[in-house]
Parts: C-alpha cells; sequence; structure tokens
C-alpha cells in the first residue's frame, strides 16, 4: 500500500455514477433521464464545507440529473461527462493552487484510476471495481449511492481529527437557524 498523508488534504474530487449513485440510470418516454441520489451524501457536502475542504465533481458520463444535483448542492466545480480525467483535475490544481498529496479522490471504476494514481488520498466505493479497489487507500463500508461519498468525507475528517468539531460547528448552525 502506497503512503499517504491524509492532514494534508484540503480539497475532495469525486466521480458521481457509482459513488454519488449507484450507477443506475432510468429511461423514460422521450429520452428523460433519472438518477436516484442519496440524500446523506448530500449532507456531507455541508460537512465538507463547514471543514473548509473543496469538492469538485468529475463525471465520466453527462447527465442532465447530475448537473441538476450539483447546482441543487451548490457544488461550483462540476466537470460533467469528461472520459478523460486528468484536464479537469490539473485545472482544479492550478485554480486552487494545490499539489496532488493535497487531494482525495473517490471513485469506483476504471477511468477513475488515472486520477486517483495522482492524487495523495485514492478513495475507492464498496461497489468499485477490484482495479479500482486495489489503487485506494480506503475502500468504503457503503456502496455507491448508498452514503459512501459522505463516509468517506467523514473518514478523511476523522483521520484529520477534526470530524467531531466539524459536526459541532453544523449543530449550531442548524440549532441557530
Amino acid at each position: 500500500m502506497m503512503d499517504y498523508d491524509i492532514q494534508k488534504v484540503k480539497m475532495i474530487i469525486s466521480d458521481v455514477d457509482g459513488v454519488w449513485t449507484d450507477g443506475s440510470i432510468y429511461k423514460g418516454k422521450g429520452g428523460i433521464e433519472l438518477k436516484r441520489f442519496f440524500v446523506n451524501d448530500g449532507a456531507g457536502v455541508a460537512i465538507i464545507r463547514a471543514a473548509g475542504l473543496k469538492l469538485a465533481l468529475i463525471s465520466g458520463r453527462f447527465s442532465e440529473a447530475t448537473a441538476d444535483r450539483a447546482a441543487e448542492l451548490k457544488i461550483e466545480d462540476v466537470y460533467n461527462g469528461t472520459l478523460n480525467k486528468i484536464p479537469p483535475y490539473e485545472a482544479l490544481k492550478e485554480k486552487y493552487n494545490l499539489s496532488n498529496n493535497e487531494i482525495a479522490y473517490i471513485g469506483d471504476d476504471l477511468i477513475d484510476i488515472p486520477v486517483m494514481n495522482l492524487v495523495g488520498v485514492p478513495i475507492a466505493t464498496e461497489n468499485a471495481s477490484k482495479i479500482c479497489k486495489a489503487a485506494a487507500v480506503y475502500v468504503t463500508e457503503k456502496s455507491g449511492g448508498q452514503g459512501a461519498f459522505r463516509e468517506a468525507v467523514e473518514w478523511i475528517l476523522a483521520k484529520q481529527g477534526r470530524l467531531d468539531t466539524v459536526i459541532e460547528v453544523l449543530k449550531e448552525k442548524v440549532q441557530n437557524q
């Protein structure tokens, strides 16, 4: 297993299909496409923000459902329909002046591995391909679309020793609304 320093993580980049969803696509009449997103993963976005971390999504497959969910969660950095994930990854590093070891990436399949091989903290979901799991320093217990994204976020913050503090900050915000 490769060495990593989770304390340096300042940004989390995530795939969408197979991480935020179970990978299913529902097709309806007239080309309507639906995806099922798990609400606890959306809460993971609030946890990331409370922790002061950056967040980006890089999805290999273009989907209006992905664009809509990202907009709903006010995720600014979304690359939707990008099979080669290296160019958006490099753009994000430059935009935020980050090095590889300051980024965690959550993926589940072959197209995620090139980025996973670059980042400081590569994470795979429980439902990920074997080769993707082999590239990870952590494999979630939960599958994509079942809370894997949030689990990964909480794992990072717990390893940084900040999860309890971040949760308390969120509780205070909720109580003061």
